[in-house]
């Protein structure tokens, strides 16, 4: 190794460690020990630009372990991604740019929000199938406009977690090539040595998934990483992974150590790392100049790599000027076409289960958003998740927009992030609603990164049916709606379900669920475009002041629709209130929302088959609901609404009791 990379490297390994003492709190470990295998990628193998942190083919880098977030804080800083010396010196501090796990739109040049483990690597294996689609759409033999790689440096923690073997079984059925996996193996957890629960041989386990194995077995020879790494881009038909021994907090007196790895080193033992490196212990936070200087001759060859890039663009404009107007279109977030406008999208006849109803809205949408791409963790034929003649993403044609993800719900939701972030596509991804429990993880993820990822969710509640307890959704909604920046929608017929895959397209900053029925439901009259304010009065009663608010999501609308006529026989007006999405409710002006829950008509009742957990918001202390606190039962669908009481006579006799009658 050379005077100058030896050099930056220790330069990367102080300037993490004394961010994490200045913080006294962080994770020096993986940053010393891992820096040589940073620093050869980002400074020897890596197509990027600091420059233009967001240039479209730039090569895409996740740090999986995110917990060693001043690793990559002190790489954007040295390589000039516009983080400062006092950013640096700001590690976990209120309002730094430097968090204390990496956070994708809050820290340039971070790729993805990381942290808990397995989700980054599996964000990885989503980012590569976005490259290969777009490959394999827009790239022509004279014009590669598409041409870069996934690197992601992971750790023994990360391939620990069960998502991270999901997502890397899928990579190797689809021969994703262009993935890359930096292994940081130290063999050391919080807890002490991995041998306490992790003794298994890695490679071939990865060997098992179709990916190729390579080794690096000194973790600080740079030429053998450099070496290993050009290696690994001759296989084009295997994902890489490459195994670099290393030792945590390597240069420190705690070197090898579980200590290492989740505290600072101390004052004492930052200057003996200091000192056994050979580096400046006068002060803090300091870099040589020439390492300064040896950073901007790296980032002049990003910028080239750009002009080359924009070069190429330009003669594609030239020579595919189709193909060029919808790669921008691609790349626009905005969705492309008028369907608020659009009659034929909201025609629809008879009764439909809305997974039904999913189904056909998604195939319109197909023949208009070239770009959605998504699928369904082994239920599309339940989900109704398949787009015709889009044909299927695999590793014989990249093609195809319909991608089977296996029995993988977790790496399923954590690849279409990172399809998301990747840009380009809109990703969508289907399984039964109770299946989100495989999921949260990843869900809750999208809505932290504001990533539209849009998620099919079918047989919403009791309605499964014989299935019984296990696959009937009851605390799910609940769940979803309690996470926040993430949209909720439970349609109650075709129309709505049209209005759902509407505000969903065009909530550029949110993820969204469509919870959606397995049993028909009836077309009622009165759905629409009036959905998309997320609540709305379906059927008003006579009177400006009704007596009574029924409101109700998904099935069960269809039920105080009902329970609102016989309530007039009975001489009581009743207002019916459709509540697809609480969460867009609440986005509408006050004087909207007083119009439809006037505060003062106290008398409310709620419907939902599911959990009541947060209904009171809406129905008051004067109110009350037509809910499931407990689990379900294996019995026919009707059955099982007539037992636990979501039937027009229940909804009936609860709306009296509110009214005292």
């Amino acid at each position: 190794m050379n005077h100058i990379d030896q050099l930056t490297i220790n330069s990367i390994r102080i300037l993490s460690a004394e961010g994490v003492e200045k913080a006294k709190s962080g994770h020096p470990g993986l940053p010393m020990g891992a820096a040589p295998m940073a620093y050869t990628l980002w400074a020897k193998a890596m197509k990027h630009n600091p420059a233009d942190p967001n240039w479209v083919d730039r090569d895409r880098f996740i740090l999986s372990a995110g917990h060693g977030s001043m690793l990559i804080y002190s790489l954007l800083h040295l390589f000039g991604y516009g983080l400062t010396m006092d950013d640096l010196k700001d590690f976990r501090q209120w309002g730094s740019k430097t968090p204390g796990h990496p956070e994708y739109g809050h820290t340039i040049g971070v790729e993805t929000t990381t942290g808990p483990l397995g989700q980054g690597i599996s964000n990885g294996v989503g980012m590569a199938m976005a490259e290969a689609h777009l490959a394999a759409k827009f790239n022509r033999p004279d014009h590669k406009l598409v041409d870069h790689y996934t690197y992601v440096l992971t750790g023994d923690g990360c391939l620990m977690e069960g998502i991270a073997s999901e997502a890397a079984s899928l990579a190797g059925t689809l021969k994703l090539g262009k993935l890359i996996v930096l292994y940081d193996s130290n063999s050391i957890t919080i807890e002490g040595s991995t041998d306490l629960a992790f003794t298994e041989d890695v490679g071939k386990r990865f060997e098992a998934y179709n990916w190729q194995v390579l080794k690096v077995e000194d973790g600080n020879d740079v030429d053998a990483i450099a070496a290993t790494l050009e290696e690994a881009k001759k296989e084009t038909e295997k994902p890489t992974i490459i195994e670099i021994r290393t030792e945590i907090g390597y240069g420190s007196p705690k070197q090898g150590m579980a200590s290492a790895h989740g505290e600072p080193l101390g004052a004492g033992n930052l200057l003996a790392a200091k000192e056994f490196l050979k580096y400046n212990t006068e002060g803090s936070f300091y870099v040589p100049q020439e390492v300064r200087e040896h950073m901007k001759g790296i980032m002049e060859q990003g910028k080239k790599a750009q002009e080359e890039w924009d070069a190429l663009w330009q003669s594609y404009e030239k020579e595919y000027p189709e193909l060029a107007a919808e790669w921008k279109a691609w790349h626009n977030p905005e969705l492309q076409v008028d369907l608020l406008n659009d009659e034929s999208y909201w025609h629809f006849e008879g009764a439909t289960a809305t997974r039904s109803s999913s189904g056909d809205v998604l195939n319109r949408l197909a023949k208009v958003i070239p770009n959605l791409i998504g699928g369904s963790a082994d239920l599309a034929p339940s989900n109704k998740s398949v787009m015709k003649d889009r044909g299927v993403f695999s590793a014989k044609d990249y093609s195809g927009s319909n991608v089977h993800f296996g029995i993988r719900e977790h790496a399923m939701a954590a690849i279409a992030n990172g399809m998301s972030v990747h840009g380009g596509l809109k990703p969508y991804v289907a399984t039964f609603f109770v299946f989100t429990d495989y999921m949260k993880g990843a869900m809750r993820l999208s809505a932290l990164m504001n990533q539209p990822v849009l998620y099919i969710l079918t047989h919403d509640s009791i309605g499964v049916g014989e299935d019984g307890p296990t696959h009937q959704p009851i605390e799910h909604l609940a769940s979803l709606r309690s996470i926040p920046n993430f949209t909720v929608i439970r349609p109650a017929d075709s129309r709505e379900t049209a209005a759902a895959y509407l505000s969903a397209l065009t909530r550029l900053n949110s993820p969204t669920a469509l919870v959606l029925t397995r049993q028909n439901l009836p077309l009622l009259d009165g759905t629409g475009p009036n959905a998309l304010k997320g609540a709305y009065i379906l059927s008003d009663s006579e009177k400006e002041t009704p007596d009574i608010i029924l409101m109700a999501t998904g099935s069960e609308v269809q039920l105080i629709f009902e329970a609102q006529k016989v309530l007039k026989e009975k001489g009581i007006d009743a207002r019916v209130v459709s509540m697809p999405s609480w969460e867009i409710f609440e986005e509408q002006s006050d004087e909207y929302k007083e119009s439809v829950l006037p505060k003062n008509v106290t008398a409310r009742l709620a419907v939902e088959a599911a959990s009541s957990f947060g209904w009171h918001k809406y129905v008051g202390l004067d109110g009350d609901t037509v809910t499931r606190d407990d689990f379900g039962a294996s019995a026919p669908a009707d059955i099982l609404f007539k037992e636990f009481g979501f039937t027009v006579e229940n909804v009936v006799e609860k709306a009296l009791k509110v009214l005292g009658r």
